[in-house]
């Protein structure tokens, strides 16, 4: 993920936390702020200290940001993702599949990215 796709401030964070719809699902909370006036996607990702050490919440950031990843996404919006404990008993593909079908139902993917080798 681009540094510009990024949401990095904690004022951010708080008011799409407080101000935007939220979805639940059974491992994630999504917030989700779409308005005409963004120019371009960004998704902030948090995880609770009470989840797990500090190795474990960054293994968690870069894979969420490694599916993240794998898609294109419309403009105009910003998604904050924050986990739940329950992330912590699935694998890598587990949790592909499912952040991947969040994504498409909430209506923000456009298509696949093309791997180039």
């Amino acid at each position: 993920m681009k540094k510009i796709n990024i949401v990095t401030k904690n004022t951010e964070f708080n008011r799409i936390i407080t101000k935007y719809k939220s979805y639940r699902y059974k491992d994630y909370f999504i917030y989700l702020e779409i308005s005409n006036e963004l120019e371009n996607y960004k998704f902030g990702i948090s995880i609770s200290k009470k989840i797990c050490n500090a190795v474990g919440r960054n293994k968690i950031k870069r894979q969420l940001k490694n599916i993240i990843d794998k898609k294109i996404y419309q403009n105009n919006f910003n998604c904050i993702i924050i986990v739940r404990k329950s992330i912590l008993n699935k694998t890598y593909l587990e949790i592909n599949d499912d952040l991947l079908n969040i994504l498409t139902n909430l209506g923000i993917v456009k298509g696949e990215k093309h791997e180039e080798k």
